[in-house]
């Protein structure tokens, strides 16, 4: 038989799970990802040494409503049980020290950031340097093409040009060819008429 007292409402699992619910509920959030592959990459570096993850814990510890919701908590229990008497020398000792070393850690989230705000700085630098690259290479194309299409018009006008002379040319030939046909025409025309009809001189002796 099931003991209610283990499963039941009051049961280790009940406490179990009211207790992850609870620190779900008060844990501080963690922040995504980057997407910048940069910063994702400044990201890794930063976190392969020990002290550099537990700062980064601590700072985001602190910077929850947690580490508020734990204070309030912590100083209603020592003034309410009077832990000790008014003026709290103890505490203010314990909280002046407990602000020493968080503004040292504010300190390290600023170079945190500064480092990422250097990351991003570098990134875009060098985009715009890779931009400015891939400019001039398209400026030095478009030169180059523009050159080429001068040239194949020039080359064209000159192809058109010679075309012409050619046809020109041409036409001349087959003139000078048509007069020439027609002068040695004229030539065999004029040598028969001399001949005569009957292949005699005029004096009626035989030629040749």
């Amino acid at each position: 038989m099931d003991n209610p007292t283990i499963d039941g409402a009051g049961g280790p699992g009940h406490v179990r799970a009211f207790g992850h619910r609870l620190w779900r509920a008060l844990a501080p959030k963690r922040l995504p990802l980057p997407v910048n592959p940069a910063l994702l990459k400044h990201r890794e570096q930063r976190a392969e040494e020990a002290q550099n993850r537990v700062a980064d814990w601590i700072t985001a510890f602190s910077g929850s409503m947690t580490f508020v919701y734990l204070h309030i908590l912590w100083f209603g229990c020592w003034i309410g049980f009077r832990v000790e008497h008014y003026p709290f020398g103890l505490l203010t000792m314990i909280v002046s020290l407990e602000a020493i070393f968080l503004s040292t850690f504010v300190l390290i989230s600023q170079n945190r950031a500064d480092g990422k705000r250097q990351v991003i700085a570098d990134q875009e630098w060098r985009t715009v340097q890779e931009e400015e690259r891939q400019n001039t290479e398209l400026l030095n194309l478009s030169r180059q093409i523009l050159q080429l299409t001068r040239e194949v018009r020039s080359y064209a006008g000159t192809v058109e040009e010679e075309r012409d002379r050619n046809t020109q040319l041409l036409d001349l030939s087959k003139r000078t060819l048509a007069l020439t046909t027609a002068v040695h025409a004229a030539s065999g025309a004029a040598g028969g008429a001399a001949a005569g009809p009957s292949g005699r001189g005029d004096d009626g002796a035989p030629v040749g």
